[in-house]
């Protein structure tokens, strides 16, 4: 039984302008211990799925109108509010976009790892302080004993976000969402976190869903990718099949556009056109309208996620 079955997940937004279709049938899973990476351009649904997961997406105006998220075989979506309040945290953590927005500016960062361990493990509150500075030795802050009673403002953007790492694992979750963990982060402070990603997942065997649209940071951390393109899932296999036998156009317009040390000095590529509008989205298959290979069936039916080899989907009527 694999850890997160989404099945068919649809979470609509209902605007005065329209009923925005962000996530538009996704499917996927993720084993116990297994890294998968969600990539795709900004607004094609990515962190809506993560919110859905973890039901916080705001309503209204947002609704999951359909579709189930199974978690060891549990259907979240099916959970009153404190039965997920309950999972959020202890079972699944999330790492949000903007460590500074998502830590409390009045609160120290050791009051705040403090909160979610004695929520989720009942420890009084001298016990939980240990185990915060034990979860901030993990990550590989120096001098937690000192940084417990420091607020957000106070340190750099990388230790910041290693405290948001430090809080999400504090209950040792079996599944990880990480949305963007490595935005407005310089590329040595980005390697440096991924890495500790990494060693926590192979230490803590939690499942990893990085989400990004960071496709070298897919080839370095995942096992399994999942391409989305206006909502919907276009493309599913593992890293290596992905890169070197991508089946989509939009997938291998991704890669195309991958600038390359081997490659002589050239203007990059491009896909064509821009990311539809979800409200009135494209009939048929979405892409089709900034798609090169683009047929009438393309414009009239919507191509459905099939296999075309080991563990290999595509939603594409080539």
């Amino acid at each position: 039984m694999p850890l997160l079955d989404i099945q068919d997940l649809k979470t609509y937004f209902f605007t005065e302008d329209g009923v925005v279709q962000a996530v538009d049938g996704v499917s996927f899973d993720i084993e116990p211990g297994q890294k998968v990476g969600l990539v795709g351009e900004s607004g094609c649904g990515k962190s809506v799925t993560a919110l859905s997961i973890m039901r916080l997406v705001p309503d209204p105006p947002g609704r999951i109108v359909e579709g189930k998220v199974l978690f060891q075989g549990r259907n979240l979506l099916d959970l009153n509010k404190e039965e997920m309040r309950r999972i959020r945290g202890a079972s699944i953590s999330m790492i949000f976009q903007d460590p500074m927005t998502s830590l409390n500016p009045v609160f120290t960062v050791g009051s705040q790892i403090d909160e979610a361990i004695q929520l989720h493990q009942g420890l009084e509150p001298v016990e939980a302080r240990e185990k915060t500075i034990e979860m901030l030795n993990l990550v590989r802050i120096p001098n937690p004993d000192g940084v417990v009673e420091e607020y957000p403002h106070e340190l750099s953007g990388g230790m910041r976000q290693r405290c948001m790492i430090a809080m999400a694992l504090s209950c040792r979750p079996k599944l990880l969402i990480a949305d963007e963990p490595t935005t407005a982060l310089d590329v040595t402070i980005e390697a440096q976190i991924l890495d500790l990603m990494d060693d926590l997942n192979d230490r803590l065997n939690t499942a990893l869903l990085l989400i990004t649209h960071d496709m070298g940071v897919i080839a370095e951390m995942c096992e399994k990718v999942a391409v989305m393109y206006a909502g919907t899932i276009v493309e599913m296999a593992d890293v290596r099949t992905l890169f070197n036998d991508p089946q989509h156009p939009y997938t291998i317009g991704l890669l195309s556009s991958i600038p390359s040390i081997d490659i002589g000095r050239e203007d990059l590529k491009i896909i064509p056109g821009a990311v539809p509008d979800l409200i009135n989205p494209p009939s048929g298959c979405r892409f089709h309208p900034r798609c090169a290979f683009a047929k009438g069936i393309c414009k009239r039916e919507r191509p459905e996620l099939v296999q075309v080899g080991n563990g290999h989907y595509v939603a594409c009527h080539r």
